[in-house]
């Protein structure tokens, strides 16, 4: 077994987050398509692109695993819609400039993993977590007073990935394997909305002419690039320092929406972003109290 080395996995755990805190750009150069059919073929290509990195990227055991565990194929199923799910929420917002919506989405996401762990797995919360917990509910209860709404992009976003992540829990498969089977149990409906969509922009044959196609077909190595890079980043590094690192991406998101996109970072969302980063502040102390008295 390899050595851990932490220098090592920092410049790979920066990078997957760094890609992932870029994806916006991506995007947005393939705005002209749909968010829907973006997907469809963002499934579509990970799976091509992830079973040919498969046979490159060992995993020995994963499909004889799968086979004598057929319930976790059904677990996969639902965690592969879940990911779709958040996917079209996620490329909808940046298509339609509400990207500071998602990137306080993924800001919740923490948080919202702890509730879940209360509420669906019986962990008890300590004080310092129902401190962090009830500043984000503060602000999301500010977003609501003031706007008139609820914040659903980035509410959307946070319980699709937090839910995701407790369903992968029921299957334990390595992070490669599991992401290729979830997106070809999504093959069949992606080609069946193809076929039942023929005027769909991508259905036309004149739209592989173009460099559009080529962008979107890079769906595929966008999307596993980055995992590739944090499940290495996992083998050099404790869980608790992928975890602090995981704050990059959305900072980045935050930063272009507001830098680049020229979207409008108003007095009532920078209060809302203050509740969710004292609550992250109160949620990383209290991690790292945990891991102190652990060691």
């Amino acid at each position: 077994m390899q050595a851990a080395n932490p220098r090592r996995g920092y410049i790979l755990g920066l990078s997957a987050y760094i890609i992932w805190g870029l994806f916006p750009i991506y995007f947005k150069l393939i705005s002209a398509v749909p968010a829907l059919e973006i997907i469809i073929h963002r499934a579509l290509w990970s799976a091509l692109f992830g079973s040919l990195l498969l046979m490159v990227w060992k995993h020995p055991g994963w499909w004889r695993e799968l086979r004598d565990n057929p319930g976790r194929l059904a677990v996969l199923a639902l965690s592969g819609s879940l990911i779709a799910s958040n996917w079209l929420v996620y490329v909808w917002a940046v298509n339609n400039g509400r990207m500071l919506e998602a990137s306080l989405g993924y800001y919740i996401n923490p948080l919202v993993n702890v509730l879940l762990g209360m509420l669906i797995l019986g962990e008890r919360l300590r004080r310092l977590q129902w401190l962090a917990v009830s500043l984000a509910a503060a602000g999301v209860a500010q977003q609501v007073w003031h706007v008139g709404s609820l914040p659903w992009v980035s509410l959307a976003l946070a319980l699709t990935f937090a839910v995701y992540g407790l369903i992968r829990k029921k299957a334990p498969v390595a992070a490669l394997p599991g992401l290729v089977v979830e997106t070809w149990m999504l093959v069949p409906l992606a080609l069946a909305w193809l076929l039942l969509n023929p005027m769909a922009q991508t259905a036309q044959p004149e739209f592989w002419t173009t460099s559009q196609a080529l962008w979107l077909a890079a769906a595929g190595p966008v999307t596993l690039i980055p995992l590739v890079c944090f499940n290495a980043a996992a083998r050099h590094l404790p869980y608790t320092a992928l975890g602090f690192l995981q704050y990059v991406a959305p900072t980045l998101v935050l930063a272009l929406a507001v830098l680049v996109y020229g979207e409008h970072l108003s007095s009532n969302t920078v209060i809302t972003f203050a509740c969710i980063w004292a609550g992250l502040v109160v949620y990383s102390v209290d991690a790292w109290l945990s891991l102190r008295k652990r060691t």
